[in-house]
């Protein structure tokens, strides 16, 4: 049996961070690249940015991956160190060479890696903790809270499985109009997946201050299915955009992507 770890790893060293054209195989599959998509995906990248400190000295960036969008690389421009933890190499390496001496690459799994308490000024996690065993996500949200400083926030983009557009596929399904697909807990190509419902994080209460934000509406493949790529497609989304933005509430409970903030309480 290959450990969902193993799964993990296996898949973004040989295929995930695989590119062409400078495209990763990740993006490829997952991320809407299309031109009417590119600002309101921006955008929505930038809402992390909202919420990570204005400086500090040490961050923590758990799954990082390459760092492959240009956002992505505004969440540090303020801190001394960015800790980018991976089970790639490959990712690392690719990371190394856009952030160069700013980073600490840290190789291996977030488990097995021993990280001092209270000792990071922020820490993020964007698209990871649904890809650990659902019986170990706990776990490691717990390590991020533990190894963050009092005040300071553990900032993780997530899933919401009672998104209504899982209830309207399932509900075809059921209908018979669309193909039913592998189980839940497998996402495309295999890559181990399983999201916990929204009120799942309500656990953390006893160690955090929590808040919930929309992150972003649609994955990539119904976003795709729904905008088309044109300037009514980019006025869509734009429009999108500033509905996320006035209703938070109902997005997060209906809408897939959340971001989920969660405050160290002061000792």
């Amino acid at each position: 049996m290959v450990s969902i770890e193993e799964n993990v790893s296996r898949f973004y060293n040989r295929v995930g961070w695989r590119r062409e054209k400078e495209v990763t195989e990740d993006a490829r599959r997952w991320e809407d690249l299309r031109e009417c998509a590119r600002a309101y995906v921006s955008k929505c990248r930038l809402r992390v940015l909202r919420h990570i400190p204005e400086n500090g000295i040490n961050m923590l960036d758990m799954a990082s991956g390459p760092l492959q969008y240009e956002e992505y690389l505004e969440y540090s421009r303020n801190f001394s160190k960015r800790y980018c933890v991976d089970l790639s190499l490959a990712a690392l390496e690719a990371a190394k060479e856009k952030i160069g001496s700013h980073g600490v690459f840290l190789p291996g799994s977030l488990f097995d890696i021993p990280l001092e308490e209270n000792f990071f000024d922020c820490t993020i996690s964007l698209h990871t903790i649904y890809h650990i065993d659902k019986d170990r996500q706990e776990e490691a949200v717990r390590k991020l809270v533990y190894a963050t400083k009092p005040g300071k926030p553990v900032i993780i983009v997530y899933s919401n499985p009672g998104a209504l557009i899982y209830k309207l596929v399932w509900m075809f399904k059921k209908l018979r109009l669309v193909k039913s697909g592998k189980a839940d807990s497998q996402a495309e190509g295999g890559l181990y997946f399983y999201a916990h419902p929204i009120q799942w994080w309500d656990r953390f209460k006893d160690t955090v201050d929590l808040r919930i934000l929309p992150w972003r509406s649609f994955d990539s493949s119904v976003q795709k299915r729904l905008i088309p790529d044109n300037n009514i497609g980019r006025k869509i989304l734009d429009t999108l955009f500033k509905l996320e933005e006035r209703f938070p509430r109902f997005f997060v409970k209906y809408f897939q992507y959340p971001m989920v903030i969660l405050i160290k309480k002061n000792e």
